[in-house]
């Protein structure tokens, strides 16, 4: 069969660039060895966030009395819990099958491959191998957890987040290796659930790319909760031969054994570049990754990549975006490059984690003339209502243009504040001008009024 686009994978990179492919005119398919919608779908953002919710919702309950009433032999059921997280998923799954059907977008099921002359191998699990043909072939191929050579995952003792999205039971421990967005996320769920938690990250600070006041907000957190936080530690080995398991963590105090039911790795994902047949064509790989031009092209004719397989961040709104860059190029349309330098990050913990943009501490490393605005969530009449009060909004301001460099975020349901300040920043927008915009009275996002307004001491609200 010929088409005009065909791509490789049905992820949140996939998917968009197979709707909008359709959108635009093209005869379009889509290759998909597994679930519609990718990991994150399926396996990763959007059955978390469900689970999370549930833990949320537990976390309030057991807090009741703070809020006036009673909530009485409060327990979590797991089968329960984990069973509408599945749920969710199956409904985004049907989502995107109902999107393909509207926009006529064939699905091809199958492993697929890239033959030289612009066509796909596809292997189905069951069936004859079949070969189609595109002008165009966009590779969208994701990623998998990355694993440590001295802690495989085999599912049963270290599990990845495959294992820690569906567990049969609770663990009575949990040790998580590495305190990222997927390692916090899964620290706070089981803890919520009454795990005892041990979190261990070799950095010098949890959550390690994001400021270093968040970081420490967030340590605070996990620790009030009952998470242990070891940091500057390097686990080097891991014992799986008994029936709990054993960590040898190197500390700054020295070697310690860490011990725990479960453990949780935890240290990233890894590209899916494996028998795509790139080798073949002449495509040599950067460290697992495909090296792409500024509209996604390959060093091959009508051979594009994006997504988690490509050298920039592992984030399912990246790919979604490059995939529209992608496609509008392939069909002419000059799209605007995606701005690697605004792309917003949130962890979905409690309190939330939410930035954009550089940290104090890089602008601090550049030399550049900043200045800091902060409010904290003490200070405001909605977060005090709400029971919320930890946290804090925090901007990092250029100080010759007055142009926000960075936003750093942390209290209740901040991911749903951090794309006005993405906005913000696309436009131009100083901290003068956030300043003297109108927000509404009492709310969380009036934070970001009034953290502006502290770049330049004019706060004056609470």
């Amino acid at each position: 069969m010929k088409y005009d686009v065909i791509v490789i994978g049905a992820g949140p990179g996939g998917y968009v660039a197979a709707i909008r492919a359709a959108q635009l005119g093209f005869n379009t398919a889509v290759v998909e060895r597994s679930e519609l919608g990718g990991i994150c779908l399926n396996w990763g953002c959007i059955p978390t966030k469900a689970l999370l919710k549930s833990a949320q919702a537990l976390h309030y309950a057991e807090r009741g009395a703070d809020y006036g009433f009673t909530a009485e032999n409060v327990t979590p059921d797991l089968a329960a819990i984990v069973a509408r997280s599945r749920g969710v998923s199956a409904t985004m799954n049907k989502g995107v099958e109902y999107l393909f059907k509207k926009n006529k977008v064939t699905v091809i099921k199958g492993s697929g491959k890239v033959l030289a002359g612009k066509r796909v191998e596809v292997t189905p699990l069951e069936g004859a191998v079949e070969v189609h043909e595109a002008d165009h072939i966009i590779l969208a191929t994701g990623s998998r957890p990355a694993e440590l050579p001295f802690a495989p995952i085999d599912g049963e003792k270290i599990w990845c987040y495959y294992q820690a999205l569906v567990p049969e039971a609770l663990p009575k421990s949990l040790a998580v290796i590495g305190s990222g967005a997927i390692g916090s996320e899964f620290a706070f769920f089981y803890r919520c659930l009454g795990v005892e938690v041990t979190i261990i990250e070799f950095m010098d600070r949890v959550l390690p790319i994001e400021d270093d006041d968040t970081c420490a907000q967030i340590s605070r957190s996990f620790r009030k909760m009952g998470i242990k936080v070891m940091v500057s530690s390097a686990v080097q080995k891991v014992d799986t031969s008994g029936d709990i398991c054993r960590l040898t963590v190197q500390t700054k105090k020295g070697e310690e054994i860490v011990e725990a039911e479960k453990v949780l790795s935890a240290v990233g994902v890894r590209p899916n570049t494996e028998n795509l047949g790139l080798e073949a064509l002449g495509i040599e790989l950067n460290r697992g990754k495909v090296p792409v031009d500024k509209n996604y092209k390959t060093s091959v004719d009508g051979l594009y990549a994006i997504g988690d397989i490509i050298a920039t961040p592992a984030l399912a709104h990246v790919a979604s975006a490059e995939a529209i860059c992608c496609v509008e190029a392939i069909a002419g349309l000059d799209p605007a490059p995606v701005n690697y330098d605004n792309i917003p990050g949130c962890t979905y913990i409690t309190p939330e984690v939410a930035s954009v943009g550089m940290t104090e501490r890089k602008a601090k490393e550049l030399g550049l003339d900043y200045m800091v605005g902060k409010f904290p969530f003490t200070a405001s009449g909605k977060a005090t209502a709400a029971g919320a009060r930890d946290g804090f909004v925090k901007l990092v301001v250029d100080v010759p243009t007055d142009k926000i460099l960075g936003a750093h975020l942390v209290g209740d349901n901040v991911s749903e504040m951090i794309g006005g300040i993405v906005a913000a920043r696309n436009l131009g927008i100083t901290a003068k001008q956030l300043a003297g915009s109108m927000f509404p009275h009492p709310t969380m996002s009036e934070a970001l009024m009034e953290a502006a307004a502290a770049v330049h001491n004019e706060a004056i609200h609470i």
